[in-house]
């Protein structure tokens, strides 16, 4: 198992969305990056919510994700999701998992069931 990390934000229906890739598979741990909006109407089971400034700038961000994450037992690879939020938080996200030196599966929810977005797989159909 893998822990889940996203972003919770802005975008009509992504909380839907968000809600069943968290159902939707079993994970060693949930963090959302969201914000004090998301972190007080979020409903959602076992999530830990990391609330941040989203209007901040990204490096700045960046360095606050890594602050809140960096002592959680996280692994070698995290499962992310970014269908809800905007490109900044995306950035800052992504950024923050490579400089703690972590792979990353992107994961989207299809049917209600979670699925991996395959990098490679031209490579290997």
């Amino acid at each position: 198992m893998t822990s889940l990390i996203a972003c919770l934000s802005t975008g009509k229906g992504t909380w839907a969305q968000l809600n069943e890739i968290i159902n939707g598979a079993e994970w060693d741990s949930i963090f959302l990056i969201t914000n004090e909006f998301g972190k007080e109407k979020f409903q959602g089971k076992n999530a830990e919510l990391i609330c941040l400034d989203l209007n901040k700038s990204p490096n700045i961000l960046r360095d606050e994700i890594v602050a809140a994450l960096h002592k959680k037992n996280l692994g070698t690879e995290v499962a992310i999701n970014i269908s809800s939020g905007a490109g900044n938080e995306h950035m800052a996200l992504v950024s923050a998992l490579l400089k703690l030196g972590l792979g990353i599966r992107f994961v989207f929810s299809k049917n209600g069931k979670v699925e991996e977005l395959k990098l490679f797989n031209f490579f290997f159909d």
